[in-house]
């Protein structure tokens, strides 16, 4: 082994240990295009799969996108029989990606890596493997760091590729991300280790190829380390956004609220929140959402995150698109499904028979009617909070209903002449106008509203020193 290789096989080796990219007796399923970095790749970690007591079970994997006729097909060839000579198996996936462009409407290199990634995860799964390499190295890195600062990314998308992440199960990893393609190719030729060259990295239509071949040596006049520079602010940036990734789970777990499908969280706890915390703590529950995010979403996040931060109660409501819209409802901000009114359900339960029970469809709720006649029977203590309500049975008319809220709904209220909106209550009591349409009715037989379960009972059949029956109502909310 010369000596160039040799140094290289070290700095993979410490790589490798030092970032724990694999552990003794991982199945890595490794992608070789034929280029001298994944083919320098697969030697390296052919070398390495021997070491003592580690013993890597290695499978290459080529991809033909169908893109340059022979020359794909002479390639594909080339990486099998560098395999056989190695004694690793080989897979071989071969797609025609100019049929799928047209198919999908995608871009040749989307279209390109949505095919060798589903391949390379299929071959993982056939394996069992622990992971799958990626020859990705330094000038890589710096393609990537510079492609995103062109595109306006945030800290994350700066950060650029890891050296692991985990993807579908397998670890992704990158273990000559540190590593320059000059030193690659040197190692190669020094060790008369073949390669080809892909023509297609030649051609400058495809952005990345542009990058790297104009952008950045016109840049480079400027500073002659620029890649270096780049992998410096990628590595720095990296290690930082991971610190505010993890800050801000922690934040989530402490302050977002899940049910049936909707995320919440107080303004009060929000705003305490550092503004770089603020909009990761938006980005990360929208990315939970059936909602993809990216950086350009930024104006979407601000927009939340500044009328999360707004000083007096308010209300709105912004669409968020994909189904979705966020709602702030007094100190409350919600992320649900866009539902339409009329999509609510509208129920009616009849109540004849004591003691009864009525499941509230769709919302979790649960009311309990229970009558005591007079005696020992009699509730020694007359319920207290919204949750229950006791009534005169005498002064009611039956049988009871529990219905869903109907448009100009009234209610009496006690020390008040007259009756009061429903719509008003709920605004007096500060209840979201998201749930309004959950909260059911308990009405009479004569239409009478008498309870509106963990709101406010009404004025009528008030328990007194004469009454000698009692109905009490509960509802259980399920939580």
């Amino acid at each position: 082994m010369n000596s160039d290789l040799h140094r290289l096989v070290e700095q993979v080796r410490r790589t490798g240990r030092d970032h724990e990219l694999w552990s003794p007796g991982d199945g890595i399923v490794v992608a070789v295009s034929g280029g001298p970095d994944s083919v320098l790749l697969l030697h390296i970690l052919k070398e390495l799969a021997g070491d003592p007591g580690l013993g890597l079970k290695l499978v290459c994997a080529h991809v033909n996108h169908g893109f340059r006729g022979q020359e794909s097909n002479e390639e594909a060839e080339f990486v099998r029989h560098m395999a056989d000579r190695l004694g690793i198996p080989f897979e071989l996936g071969a797609f025609d990606i100019p049929a799928y462009m047209k198919e999908s409407g995608k871009g040749g290199q989307l279209a390109a890596r949505e095919k060798r990634y589903g391949f390379l995860h299929e071959v993982a799964k056939k394996y069992g493997a622990a992971s799958i390499a990626l020859a990705h190295h330094a000038d890589d890195q710096a393609e990537t760091v510079m492609m995103r600062i062109l595109r306006g990314s945030g800290p994350s998308g700066l950060a650029g590729m890891k050296l692991k992440r985990r993807e579908k199960n397998v670890e992704l990893i990158r273990p000559l991300l540190r590593i320059y393609k000059n030193e690659l190719v040197k190692a190669c030729e020094g060790a008369g280790i073949p390669f080809v060259i892909d023509s297609s990295n030649l051609l400058p239509k495809y952005a990345r190829n542009a990058i790297r071949l104009d952008v950045l040596p016109f840049l480079g006049q400027y500073n002659e380390q620029l890649a270096d520079s780049l992998n410096r602010l990628a590595e720095v940036i990296g290690e930082e956004d991971d610190y505010m990734a993890q800050e801000t789970a922690r934040i989530y777990a402490e302050t977002v609220i899940w049910q049936d499908g909707c995320a919440a969280f107080r303004t009060g706890t929000f705003t305490s929140l550092h503004a770089a915390l603020q909009r990761r703590l938006i980005k990360l529950i929208l990315n939970y959402l059936p909602l993809g995010t990216d950086d350009s979403d930024f104006v979407k996040i601000e927009a939340i995150r500044k009328g999360a931060v707004q000083d007096r109660p308010t209300t709105w409501s912004l669409d968020l698109g994909g189904g979705i819209r966020c709602l702030r409802e007094y100190d409350i901000i919600r992320f649900m499904p866009a539902r339409a009114e009329s999509q609510i359900p509208h129920y009616t339960y009849v109540v004849e028979h004591f003691p009864a029970e009525v499941s509230i469809m769709d919302t979790g709720q649960t009311l309990r009617f229970t009558r005591y006649e007079a005696g020992a029977e009699l509730p020694a203590v007359i319920p207290e909070g919204n949750n229950e309500a006791a009534f005169d049975a005498a002064e009611l008319v039956y049988p009871l209903t529990v219905r869903s809220r109907l448009p100009g709904d009234k209610m009496k209220l006690m020390g008040l002449n007259g009756s009061k909106k429903v719509k008003d209550i709920f605004i007096d009591e500060k209840i979201p106008p998201s749930l309004r349409s959950q909260i059911p009715m308990v009405t009479d037989a004569k239409g009478r509203i008498v309870w509106i379960p963990g709101v406010r009972r009404s004025s009528l059949a008030a328990v007194g020193r004469q009454t000698a029956s009692v109905v009490v109502m509960a509802l259980d909310t399920g939580r």
